[in-house]
């Protein structure tokens, strides 16, 4: 499953979603203006003819225009903190990384891993503590500002293995784009019903007042437009499943392929359709997500649902399926037996372990992945078709990688990542040079710029993390970034400025130090501001040839010995990309700016030319045929910082190109 491929389905559906939203819209405005007409306000007086009065239908159809985008745009608004505004809307609680509550920390442990894994930031981590169904929902603009949010029913019911199979379909709709998209439906919808909101005002206000100034008017009137609030409503629906259905089968497969077994996913589809609380939830706002949850939120018609049927889910993942498993299912549930350690794949937790006599319901374990962590130094073989490939589409090979660097991280640094007071200390000492000129120039202005305790803390951490394996450092980076987005506003801010003044300094910064930071910095500023994050824009790669010419150029000096591999490098990924444009090989004097606007330019491309940039890019650091691990960590920052997440890199070996 090709990830800018997926992008441009991504954007395919928001299209037509805004086409299905105008049409419900026109729709509306027409049986309004047919309402207005009946009652006899839209004509023209006999004198005048007595036809209808456009000017006045004009009039209250632009007032509709206005109430339906104002409505849009105050609930759009209201969710621009991204993920953790959608959670908090469903009355989630948030699980913080030091939470020592097992059964959230057996979620945070699945969630961190699977980050990791796939290359992105770990996600707002929140349980529906109320909600007995068995659901979950990702929410946010982009990776950087996401949310996953499960209910407790899914923590007391699932099995590690089922829960991380409902995890990694959370991740998929992570990756593959949808969660833009489904935040701009909250919106959308909240716009088209809202007719029906001010009908029901209306409606209300007039009965109250029908009895001392006569107004039954206003009340019949308030009610066809609660009536017409239905148009809405029923708009609402069919957009919600004209855009969930697919992406909510492309994201069960996508699950499988991460995991490589089914039995996690099609276990906990098997109990949603088996156990009595199913995945309904009892919140009050549950229509405005019912698209982005990972099973159907809410009861209803068969052509309001936002999801497949559960059987014909359930046989896409396994064939064989037969449906009287549910009733063993649910007849072992009825009598729940202890389980073991609480983060065993067999486990559920709320203490108990389905007895399922025989029909193992997803505790089957995935098969063991063959790939491990390289050693610094080690090189593998990759071909620009692979890397492309593995662009957000982590495999169980990643998974075991990222449970492998997760458990090789020291506990002081992770404890550190994971304190909103250590924090800013541990990424301010990650931007320092490992060696050279640089460090001494940034360790003096850390002096300046911090109290003398605050200091000793960044130098401690420098000291600590020159220990630490280069592969380990963007797994920590990625923990430390999940604790820098609960810190306040402007403390991320200062942040953030303190990080880029220590990156910019005159002495020689290494690229990987370099690039380590500005994968922080692309990333925390994203959380901060999450409907700007991962925008994809219409900039056409013609027009970046001077940036595209940059970033190679810097790429291929950095990944060769000598300036003439160098340069057939450079050659190599510009014929990659940009085959039928002749670019010349220079080095950029002031590279750190020279790649600091490359980025950011190139991160305005739409999806297939991000595409071609990044087969550009692999082809440079491939160029005498293989990778190392500084490589192929190089690559992974970049691609982080065009918002196309890199998994880690594997001791597997594939074709050449």
């Amino acid at each position: 499953m090709n990830f800018f491929a997926l992008q441009k389905q991504a954007r395919r559906a928001s299209r037509r979603m805004v086409v299905l939203f105008l049409l419900a819209v026109v729709a509306i405005i027409v049986a309004v203006d047919a309402i207005v007409v009946f009652f006899g306000y839209g004509k023209l007086p006999p004198a005048q003819g007595g036809g209808l009065d456009y000017q006045f239908l004009g009039m209250i159809s632009l007032g509709l225009l206005v109430l339906i985008g104002l409505a849009s745009l105050q609930r759009t608004l209201s969710l621009r903190a991204g993920g953790s505004a959608v959670a908090h809307s469903m009355g989630a609680t948030p699980v913080n990384p030091d939470t020592t509550n097992p059964a959230w920390r057996r979620l945070r442990n699945i969630i961190e891993e699977v980050a990791i894994a796939s290359g992105v930031p770990v996600p707002d981590v929140y349980v529906m503590e109320h909600e007995l169904g068995i659901n979950a929902f990702a929410a946010g603009y982009s990776p950087a500002d996401a949310a996953i949010c499960v209910t407790q029913g899914s923590l007391d019911k699932l099995t590690r293995d089922e829960l991380q199979g409902v995890i990694a379909h959370e991740f998929s709709h992570i990756l593959n784009g949808d969660m833009r998209l489904n935040i701009r439906l909250i919106g959308l919808l909240f716009g088209i019903l809202a007719i029906g909101i001010v009908g029901r005002s209306i409606m209300y206000s007039g009965a109250y007042s029908r009895s001392r100034r006569g107004g039954n008017g206003a009340a019949i009137i308030g009610l066809a437009l609660l009536l017409v609030g239905y148009i809405g409503f029923f708009f609402g629906r069919l957009i919600q499943a004209s855009v969930a259905r697919s992406r909510e089968s492309l994201a069960d497969a996508s699950a499988v392929q991460f995991t490589r077994q089914n039995a996690g996913i099609a276990g906990a589809l098997k109990k949603i359709a088996a156990l009595s609380e199913s995945s309904l939830l009892q919140a009050q706002n549950t229509d405005q997500v019912a698209h982005m949850l990972f099973g159907e939120g809410m009861a209803g018609f068969a052509m309001f649902a936002t999801h497949p049927p559960l059987l014909q889910r359930i046989k896409a993942l396994q064939p064989e399926f037969d449906p009287e498993e549910l009733k063993a299912i649910a007849k072992a549930w009825s009598e729940p037996v202890p389980a073991t350690h609480a983060d065993a794949p067999q486990a559920s937790l709320a203490g108990f372990a389905p007895a399922l006599a025989g029909v193992q319901s997803g505790a089957a374990t995935a098969t063991p992945a063959s790939g491990g962590a390289a050693a610094p130094g080690t090189r593998t073989r990759v071909s620009a078709e692979h890397v492309t490939q593995q662009v957000a589409s982590a495999t169980p090979d990643h998974f075991q990688l990222a449970q492998t660097l997760r458990k090789r991280l020291p506990q002081a640094l992770t404890s550190a990542a994971s304190d909103t007071q250590m924090v800013p200390w541990l990424l301010l000492a990650m931007a320092v040079a490992r060696t050279g000129d640089a460090r001494t120039v940034q360790t003096q202005l850390i002096a300046q710029m911090l109290n003398a305790p605050a200091a000793r803390k960044v130098n401690n951490f420098v000291g600590q993390l020159e220990k630490l394996d280069l592969q380990l450092r963007l797994p920590l980076a990625t923990l430390a970034i999940a604790t820098v987005r609960r810190l306040p506003r402007s403390r991320q801010e200062k942040l953030m400025e303190r990080i880029n003044t220590i990156m910019h300094v005159d002495g020689e910064v290494n690229m990987e130090e370099y690039c380590l930071s500005r994968m922080v910095q692309v990333q925390v500023l994203d959380a901060l501001k999450p409907p700007a994050a991962a925008k994809h824009g219409h900039k056409r790669l013609r027009q970046c040839q001077r940036e595209t010419r940059d970033l190679f150029a810097l790429v291929a000096h950095y990944g060769n010995d000598n300036e003439d591999c160098a340069q057939q490098a450079f050659a190599a990924a510009c014929a990659e990309a940009m085959p039928d444009i002749s670019l010349a090989y220079a080095v950029p004097d002031d590279w750190q700016q020279a790649l600091d606007n490359a980025l950011a330019q190139l991160d305005r491309l739409p999806p297939e030319s991000k595409e071609r940039i990044v087969r550009g890019l692999s082809c440079a650091i491939r160029f005498d045929g293989q990778v190392t691990v500084s490589e192929g960590e190089l690559l992974r920052v970049v691609c982080a910082a065009l918002h196309c997440p890199l998994p880690p890199f594997v001791r597997i070996a594939t074709a050449q190109a």
